[in-house]
């Protein structure tokens, strides 16, 4: 099938994917009367008197904004704001599909950081969650850390968080398979943007302790301070405990595992020849990954996966963010905690019994039926632990 002429065809077919459904009847005036003028007079005061019904009377409480400024959109890069519309209302239909959770796509014409973060806070009484999508680093760290701070319902960066926890997923089951302790790996990290910072983050959380990560200046060490952005400077500080040099060739040299979110076709079979024995390689790079699972099986590796979904161990952030929203929504969580993200990178691991492991099967298929429920339930201990 031509999947791209077929989208075309379906999306004026149907003129977007999105539309508004009402939950009540609006047969007759009585009905309007209770859904409108007068009737709704009361619940306004409601809310008006206590916030918090809010949640109570309105779409609030199962409601997510997906916004974007359509910089960073899929593998398409900074196309707009207007056409950045498929992919949010993509997402949404993503959401209602699979967790039941309302959506619906916010996309900006600005890339100004605080003129976004000024729109979210202004549109947030609306929502019980942020899902900010497709806006580019380094901007999208400063945008997600603000409105964490400033608003209190939960954001969420989709690209950062949710391909991390489904990338720790992956490598916490791979390890199992390998029979290697995650304290004992050299792991690399490919690409220090947006999910390469977050995916790294996301290791050390789980206990990975020796993670180096590379990108186009090579090994990022804290000796670069002037050739790279507070960013990466950041993740210097944390990974590389060796304070090697050097590009991602010596960065590969006897590791374990490596997590690949940068470009196609910069790794070698060499470059997997010189891995450990039962090397992991989880190559992210879309629509064509860092090296073909072909290659890389033949040139030793145990287990490899990718983005797509025409290889086995799809790293698949819906796995993930159908799930994460539904718990925090249902605990009334006022952030996404680390301790949050962990809990869900286990869940989704544990979606697999380990009898089941085995090289081709590291991760769960995005069809599996319980995903969401499982993820909603880890999260919603996880934040009732911490918030106790």
């Amino acid at each position: 099938m031509n999947y791209y002429k077929k989208a075309l065809e379906v999306h004026s077919l149907a003129k977007g994917k999105l539309e508004v459904v009402s939950k009540i009847p609006l047969e007759n005036k009585e009905d309007l009367s209770i859904a409108y003028t007068p009737g709704v007079a009361e619940p306004c005061r409601e809310i008006s008197k206590d916030p918090e019904k809010a949640y109570e009377y309105t779409v609030k409480g199962n409601m997510v904004a997906i916004v974007s400024d359509g910089t960073a959109v899929l593998g398409l890069g900074n196309i707009g704001a207007k056409a950045a519309i498929p992919v949010m209302e993509g997402k949404a239909v993503l959401f209602k599909q699979f967790a039941g959770v309302n959506a619906f796509p916010i996309c900006l014409d600005t890339t100004d950081t605080e003129e976004i973060i000024k729109i979210v806070k202004c549109i947030a009484p609306v929502f019980g969650g942020i899902n900010l999508e497709d806006i580019a680093a380094p901007r999208c760290f400063e945008i997600e850390k603000r409105l964490e701070e400033e608003l209190d319902i939960p954001v969420f960066h989709d690209d950062q968080h949710g391909t991390a926890i489904v990338a720790a997923a992956a490598v916490i089951n791979s390890m199992k398979l390998v029979k290697k302790n995650l304290t004992d790996i050299k792991l690399v990290v490919n690409g220090a943007g947006a999910a390469g910072t977050a995916i790294t983050k996301m290791l050390l959380a789980i206990g990975v302790k020796n993670v180096v990560v590379c990108d186009k200046v090579g090994i990022l060490n804290t000796n670069m301070k002037d050739e790279i952005n507070d960013a990466m400077y950041q993740l210097a500080q944390i990974t590389n405990l060796e304070k090697k040099e050097g590009n991602l060739t010596d960065a590969m040299k006897g590791a374990d595992v490596f997590v690949g979110v940068s470009a196609p076709k910069i790794v070698s079979s060499e470059m997997v020849s010189s891995m450990n024995k039962d090397a992991v390689l989880f190559a992210m790079a879309n629509p064509e990954p860092e090296i073909m699972p072909d290659i890389a099986l033949a040139a030793g590796a145990r287990v490899v996966g990718t983005g797509r979904s025409d290889f086995p161990n799809q790293i698949n952030n819906l796995l993930v963010f159908p799930g994460l929203f539904k718990g925090a929504l249902e605990a009334r969580a006022a952030k996404i905690t680390d301790e949050m993200k962990v809990a869900a990178a286990y869940a989704i691991a544990a979606r697999i019994p380990e009898e089941e492991l085995n090289e081709k099967n590291i991760i769960p298929s995005v069809f599996k039926e319980g995903n969401a429920d499982a993820v909603a339930e880890a999260v919603k201990r996880a934040w009732f632990a911490y918030s106790v």
